[in-house]
């Protein structure tokens, strides 16, 4: 943005400060020419006797001293300007340097804490979010890439191999053709969805928390019968304020993610919602296999997976827990992931609970 140019802050604070000095300079100098030329104070012996015989003899004083205190206070404000500004031009040398590009470099104002040491430190502590954010989005757009090119090169292999057989039985090759569309579409889908949810383009409506978990299980239900998976839950109403879509999306990833990633037989999802006076809960844990919580820590993450990946119709695309979470901080929630002594995850979502209901007139 292209501006005028203008005086520097510090020339600013150097005029003030010279005409602060000046100003204070001349009342005290206006107050003595006064008082003496009164005669009031008692045992003074004047040696001018008229007002501008004193005014010749104060005249030439008065401008001596103003031009002390001029040069006095263009030195001194200069210079104390110069100090007090020193960490500000530190934090503007930062933001060029974050302009270019670089995000790594800190500011870290040494002394102790005040006003610009405080916005020192919180301008460190945006470009170290910053940072995570770029490297984050870096580190997904990688992923991502990785995760459309298998499918798009498969689709090319069995491609040539139908052009180069162009009399051969197809029949199987569509199916596998199918198959693998099917994926890159939910992928699609999938990260468009996260960008969605990143982006909190959504309206909020007062909801019940339980009922959409329930619909959600109900959706999967048969994925589980087919795996022999038990379903338990459990919970009374859960009111929460939130995108009934994204909702619905979040529950149905979590209770998918249980059933996927469960004992091959003899498994259990447990559902379960319960209200609290600063928020609505949804708890969804699944037997399975022991994880580390180190990798738990991960299972967030765009792409991670807990188990090895699954070549099925009911695998996901590594995108379940990422949208879950994505969906929560959308919501202004918290998710927590533990992993169960005894095999499997505990994934927990809390979200703002409603605020009481407005209760309406009865009708006339």
């Amino acid at each position: 943005m292209d501006r005028t140019p203008g005086l520097s802050v510090r020339l600013k604070l150097t005029l003030s400060y010279a005409g602060f000095v000046m100003l204070a300079g001349a009342v005290l100098l206006a107050a003595g020419y006064f008082s003496l030329s009164r005669g009031v104070h008692p045992g003074v012996i004047f040696l001018v006797q008229s007002h501008a015989a004193l005014l010749r003899y104060f005249a030439p004083i008065a401008a001596i001293v103003m031009t002390f205190l001029l040069v006095f206070g263009l030195l001194g404000g200069w210079l104390l300007s110069g100090r007090m500004l020193a960490p500000l031009t530190r934090i503007t040398d930062a933001t060029r340097v974050a302009a270019d590009g670089s995000l790594s470099h800190r500011i870290e104002l040494p002394g102790r804490q005040d006003e610009f040491r405080e916005l020192a430190d919180s301008f460190d502590t945006m470009l170290a979010r910053l940072e995570a954010h770029v490297a984050e989005q870096q580190r997904f757009a990688a992923n991502a890439s990785h995760e459309l090119r298998t499918p798009l090169a498969i689709t090319q292999t069995l491609l040539d191999v139908a052009r180069n057989d162009p009399k051969g039985a197809n029949g199987e090759l569509v199916d596998r053709l199918h198959f693998v569309n099917n994926r890159a579409i939910d992928l699609t889908e999938a990260l468009l969805l996260l960008s969605r949810a990143d982006q909190r383009s959504f309206t909020r409506e007062r909801l019940d928390l339980s009922l959409i978990a329930e619909e959600a299980t109900e959706t999967l239900l048969p994925l589980a019968e087919r795996r022999g998976l038990t379903i338990e839950t459990s919970g009374d109403a859960t009111p929460t304020i939130g995108s009934r879509a994204l909702l619905l999306q979040l529950s149905t990833n979590l209770v998918h993610n249980a059933i996927i990633h469960n004992l091959p037989e003899r498994g259990t999802v447990r559902i379960a919602t319960s209200a609290h006076p600063k928020g609505a809960v949804l708890t969804v844990e699944n037997t399975g296999e022991k994880l580390t919580p180190q990798l738990v820590a991960t299972l967030a993450d765009p792409f991670q997976r807990g188990t090895v990946r699954i070549r099925t119709d009911d695998a996901g695309v590594g995108l379940g827990l990422a949208i879950v979470k994505s969906i929560t901080e959308a919501h202004d929630g918290t998710l927590t992931l533990n992993p169960r002594d005894a095999g499997g995850l505990r994934v927990t979502v809390q979200l703002p609970a409603a605020p009481p209901a407005r209760l309406q007139p009865p009708a006339p």
